[in-house]
């Protein structure tokens, strides 16, 4: 089980967000505003045009999944990966940060390395590569039959300059209290220990690993409906990690919902954009389904 490293200064709690709403899926993007047709709303459109309406550093945390290399069907809707780039490197904040889950596809025993040549566009743009984490899945079905099982997908972390907002994820350490410590080795190779305190909790490593299916990724049975679910857990970390409460968080791919839902259990403000009617309103039913007082066990399964 793991936390967040409590934050030094107190800050007033911040107030819970207004009741999600669905915009309308048929509404002319070009007529959207910012903020009202935005926070803590679903809008249903084409990110790429959607995002044109948020005014430039608005953002302060991004999380979204693509669908990499046609390896799922998307209701028959094209990505264009440039231009979303762009647009999400526009509306971020300066202090803000995006995190990009991706992987790639294999044909015919090679990889395509797509994620990489994501990443290395994402700096061509002007994003720093802040982190290059792991997302691992402690149950993966894709089994190779040449090749060790591909159990990871890459989360790149993005950023403009230094992040805002960072509240390392603790784990317990293997060993902890006082015990007799190396200290000032010297080139004689002799180790010279003195007594000294480990510590209890240490910063989690950069590779996160979560169960994944019904029970792992959500309960949520219709967030299946969509091909593509990243874990609550997961998205939970990361908006805990780069995020205080009260801030933007947005998905611009957000499919069945889950970061915006999870963004309102963490009492952050959410947008949710997505192309799809059909995943706008599952994610609609999985939003408007949390209420202030849903709790979320997101560290759990670490």
């Amino acid at each position: 089980m793991t936390r967040a490293k409590s934050s030094k200064k107190s800050k007033e709690k911040a107030q819970p967000p207004k009741i999600d709403e669905l915009a309308n899926p048929s509404q002319d993007v070009l007529n959207l505003t910012y903020p009202d047709s935005f926070i803590n709303k679903i809008v249903c459109g084409d990110c790429i045009k959607v995002m044109k309406a948020i005014p430039d550093n608005t953002i302060d945390l991004i999380v979204t999944s693509p669908p990499y290399d046609n390896l799922r069907t998307y209701n028959g809707f094209n990505f264009e990966f440039p231009k979303i780039a762009e647009q999400m490197y526009r509306i971020l904040k300066k202090t803000g940060v995006a995190v990009w889950v991706v992987g790639d596809r294999i044909t015919d025993g090679n990889k395509s390395l797509t994620s990489f040549r994501q990443a290395i566009q994402f700096q061509d743009i002007g994003f720093k590569i802040h982190d290059v984490m792991i997302y691992k899945k402690k149950n993966t079905p894709f089994m190779r039959s040449n090749a060790y099982t591909n159990c990871y997908e890459f989360m790149f972390v993005l950023t403009k300059n230094k992040p805002k907002v960072f509240h390392p994820l603790m784990e317990p350490t293997r060993r902890n209290g006082f015990e007799m410590l190396v200290h000032n080795k010297k080139a004689d190779g002799i180790n010279k220990k003195i007594m000294g305190k480990l510590n209890e909790e240490k910063v989690r490593t950069n590779i996160w690993e979560y169960a994944v299916g019904l029970g792992g990724t959500t309960n949520d049975k219709i967030a299946f409906q969509h091909p593509a679910v990243f874990p609550e857990s997961l998205v939970a970390d990361h908006i805990t990690s780069w995020t205080d409460e009260g801030d933007i968080v947005l998905d611009p791919m957000c499919g069945s919902g889950t970061t915006p839902k999870v963004s309102k259990m963490l009492n952050r403000k959410y947008i949710g954009i997505d192309i799809s009617e059909e995943y706008c309103a599952i994610a609609k039913e999985r939003v408007g389904a949390v209420t202030v007082q849903t709790h979320l066990g997101v560290h759990d399964q670490s």
